[in-house]
């Protein structure tokens, strides 16, 4: 079935929703009014191996409303539905011998535990408050759910990972939007700069590298945690609680280039020597390779920079504005010479958008540092000299330019091709699941209550 564009928004929205709904559900943030609410527990559908419950759909009505959230318009019927597709997708997953790494399952888990600590101060007010009888129990129960959760999205990663589409699968996908449809695209800005980064001592860097190095020794000669290394040590905010974890996988690049590198040549179980990325030092170990996918853990240590070694860089990039203002260089030229951030000065410059590929930025979709650093800036006009610190404490000055906007207007095809190509391709994946739905409801074993079997399905879940 052909699905024009408002229907494409309506799927997309709808999956949003739901998927909201479900991330409550799954991280077991269940209001202490619902254990008075939850019926008595009967079977509202099996599908495969697992068992779908009343109570499942009520706690996800209950602990919307008590979030705050409307559910006007989203019926049990829908919430059920949906609780069937995350259950077929994780039957088959495991029927596909799809793994999921228990560990951070666990991983996981713990985090949840310690969010709710965080909130009730202790774990017995926990266990009171959701009115459960044992930590063991409840730690299992949330284990078991957002472990359906994980092998749900793992299959329907494996659905769609190799689906590719085509120039004039992308042409026929606009031509086939009415005029009336076509979206509105916002103001978009083109963005560039230059950055210098402080030299840093070779003192330091040495420093930084023999304290990566004794981490190395220390976990593989006195068999210590690198986990707990990380925690204690690495400079990166974002796994650092986490122990340094992450999943990478080879067909959707995450990292930057040169950690990707490294990661992919280890082998399960080794430690990388230290070695440099814009973000500064790490050491990476391989936890577990399953397939596509690489568990890794990693500690980063970020130089420390020396005053007169940051008023110098300012100094530099000063000096770079305003020959570029004077006409003497022209700020791409600039860019390839002097700049020191290697994912820009090679096409002038111009950032790159991490949502969507392209170089375009939406005025209203901006992110909230970025916007502050360019909002008074006047098209052509050269920022001056801004400190910036990203969020491990790596310091440099930077530059900014607004080198090209493109006001508000309906999608054009060659203007917009990135976002249309998006908005294609993303219609053929949901077809394509919608294709793999209908094969495996056939073929699995589907059951459900008589009160349930009075609701409308998207999906053929009653083998009409």
């Amino acid at each position: 079935m052909q699905l024009n564009l408002r229907n494409l928004k309506y799927i997309n929205n709808m999956e949003k929703k739901l998927l909201f709904i479900l991330f409550l559900v799954f991280n077991f943030s269940f209001s202490q009014n619902s254990v008075n609410k939850l019926k008595v527990d009967g079977v509202s559908a099996v599908i495969g191996d697992y068992v779908i419950l009343d109570s499942d759909i009520d706690k996800t009505l209950i602990d919307m409303e008590s979030q705050g959230i409307s559910t006007k318009g989203i019926s049990r019927c829908q919430l059920l539905g949906k609780l069937m597709e995350d259950k077929l997708y994780a039957h088959h997953a495991i029927q596909d011998s799809l793994e999921v790494s228990v560990e951070e399952v666990y991983s996981m888990v713990d985090r949840i535990i310690d969010n709710f600590i965080n909130q009730l101060g202790s774990i017995e007010k926990v266990l009171e408050f959701y009115n459960k009888e044992d930590e063991p129990s409840f730690r299992q129960e949330i284990f078991e759910i957002n472990k359906t959760q994980k092998l749900s999205s793992l299959m329907q990663a494996e659905i769609i990972q190799d689906i590719e589409i085509t120039p004039e699968e992308v042409r026929l996908f606009f031509n086939s939007i009415p005029e009336i449809d076509l979206p509105v695209i916002g103001t978009e800005l083109e963005i560039s700069q230059i950055v210098i980064e402080p030299k840093v001592s070779k003192n330091e860097e040495n420093r930084i590298i023999n304290l990566l190095k004794s981490f190395k020794e220390d976990i593989l000669e006195n068999g210590s945690s690198f986990s707990s290394k990380a925690i204690l040590y690495s400079q990166d905010p974002g796994s650092r609680s986490s122990g340094g974890k992450y999943t990478l996988h080879r067909k959707k690049p995450r990292m930057v280039k040169e950690f990707r590198d490294v990661a992919f040549r280890l082998q399960e179980g080794e430690i990388s020597e230290p070695f440099k990325s814009d973000f500064g030092w790490h050491i990476i170990l391989v936890d577990k390779i399953r397939g596509q996918e690489v568990d890794i853990r990693h500690i980063l240590l970020t130089p420390k920079i020396d005053p007169p070694q940051l008023l110098e860089a300012k100094k530099i990039i000063d000096t770079i504005r305003t020959r570029i203002i004077n006409k003497e260089i022209s700020f791409e030229k600039a860019a390839l010479a002097f700049s020191t951030e290697k994912e820009t000065k090679f096409n002038g410059g111009v950032l790159i958008n991490p949502e969507t590929g392209d170089n375009k930025f939406e005025l209203t979709k901006l992110d909230p540092v970025l916007y502050n650093q360019i909002r008074n800036l006047k098209d052509g006009e050269i920022s001056y000299p801004i400190l910036d610190e990203d969020r491990s404490g790596l310091k440099k000055y930077k530059i900014l330019l607004i080198s090209n906007r493109f006001d508000e207007h309906k999608a054009d095809y060659s203007l917009d091709y990135s976002k249309i190509k998006d908005l294609a391709l993303k219609e053929k994946q949901i077809k394509i699941i919608q294709t793999w739905m209908e094969e495996k409801i056939e073929e699995t074993y589907i059951n459900i209550n008589k009160d349930s079997r009075k609701c409308v399905f998207v999906n053929n879940w009653l083998k009409l």
